[in-house]
């Protein structure tokens, strides 16, 4: 809605109930404590973008210049479908101690989805991983290839207003209407394995995404069937208090620079075990994301802050990324710990469109797409986090801390009703 458009009253209450409904349902803040009561609002978050000058199909440079404050930057270019088969570097200048990082890749391992609101909307990128820099005031980039693709941009995001201080908080624009097409009803387990409880999630307004970015409404499948791990490359030296600005600039960069609805994952988790609600639409829905190229109808994401290339993962990582799918699946009636047969949606490199694939239920970035994702390191885990997640819905039947907050997990079972306002 425009702000020149008379909002009816009826509208506006169906819509403030529909919108607290949904921020209540979707904190999932279990135990003693209850439900958590929203965050102050946080500062507006900014992208600037600058060009790489030159038309070289090899190599592109951007001089190193002075720039506006920025924590998280990245390179994308005009065509959604276009590869950048080459590499993409960046040097970044602190705003605390004015040096200059040493030269870091941008993982170029990224797609447009291929269907759904952030398939072929107008200003849609292609676009490398956003990598987090912390504050930093300059920039220098080096873009080398067999074949480069037009109109590359350097994409500065500051997730923070300028203040430099990772916070969390509300974003402060309007929201998106009611979806237009109504979410589906939720698979209930009435057979198979035992249900794992909900995990504590940070909200959407507890990580300070704007809705007034997301300019449709969210897109439902029929059904999820598998969970894809992702890990975001980028840096392992962010703080956890840091955590809530990198999700808050990941969902910039995906809407802002290149150009999608909403931010591609479902969850995200930091190294400390912090889970975050990602894409709007009811994480206990079948959403359609845009985080596995191919394989993003009735499947689910969790992506792990940082690069497990050559971090090892925490067991904190590990047991939240098992407890998130023990639940998500566990809505189905799925055990996290078989296989499925998914078809692909489309020609992503390593399958072709309509061809049947067998997965494994909880599966690696790289088991559906040609990438490294999630990295060695976190792709070898797997095993172990779908051995967490299978044993997860039996411990939290037995009342166990699976949580690891010191207190007994609450609520098993998929949700059932509203919570309570506070």
């Amino acid at each position: 809605m425009s702000a020149a458009e008379p909002k009816e009253p009826g509208r506006r209450h169906r819509l403030t109930r529909f919108l607290l409904r949904t921020a209540v349902t979707t904190a999932l803040v279990l135990g003693t404590t209850g439900v958590a009561a929203p965050a102050q609002a946080g500062p507006a978050g900014t992208v600037h973008s600058i060009p790489v000058p030159g038309d070289d199909p090899l190599n592109r440079a951007l001089p190193p210049r002075a720039t506006e404050s920025f924590s998280m930057v990245g390179v994308t270019w005009d065509d959604p479908h276009a590869a950048l088969t080459g590499t993409a570097e960046v040097r970044t200048r602190s705003r605390d101690t004015g040096e200059w990082s040493p030269w870091r890749a941008l993982d170029t391992d990224v797609r447009t989805p291929e269907t759904g609101p952030d398939h072929d909307g107008a200003g849609v990128r292609g676009g490398t991983q956003p990598l987090w820099t912390g504050p930093s005031d300059g920039v220098q980039v080096r873009v080398t290839g067999t074949r480069l693709p037009t109109g590359l941009r350097v994409e500065l995001v500051d997730p923070d207003g300028g203040t430099g201080t990772a916070t969390t908080g509300t974003g402060t624009g309007d929201t998106t209407d009611t979806p237009a097409t109504a979410a589906p009803a939720m698979g209930t387990p009435a057979t198979g394995p035992a249900t794992a409880p909900l995990p504590a999630v940070t909200p959407r307004y507890g990580w300070g995404a704007d809705e007034s970015l997301v300019k449709n409404p969210p897109t439902y499948t029929t059904d999820t069937k598998a969970i894809f791990v992702h890990h975001t490359a980028g840096t392992n030296t962010y703080t956890c208090a840091e955590s809530a600005s990198i999700v808050r600039g990941i969902f910039l960069y995906h809407v802002q620079s290149n150009g999608w609805n909403d931010i591609g994952y479902h969850f995200l988790v930091d190294k400390c075990g912090t889970v975050f609600e990602g894409r709007a639409g009811g994480i206990d829905r079948p959403v359609l994301g845009a985080h596995t190229y191919g394989f993003n109808t009735d499947t689910s994401s969790v992506s792990v802050l940082g690069d497990y290339t050559t971090a090892t993962t925490t067991a904190a990582v590990r047991e939240a990324v098992a407890h998130v799918a023990a639940w998500k699946l566990g809505l189905y009636g799925i055990g996290p710990t078989g296989t499925v047969l998914l078809t692909a949606g489309a020609d992503n490199g390593m399958f072709t469109a309509g061809q049947k694939v067998t997965l494994n239920r909880v599966s690696g970035h790289r088991d559906g797409y040609p990438t490294m994702c999630p990295g060695t390191h976190l792709y070898a885990d797997l095993p172990a986090i779908r051995a967490l997640a299978g044993n997860a819905g039996t411990a939290a039947a037995a009342g166990s801390d699976l949580t690891g907050d010191g207190r007994a997990d609450l609520g098993v079972g998929p949700y059932a009703g509203e919570v309570p306002l506070p």
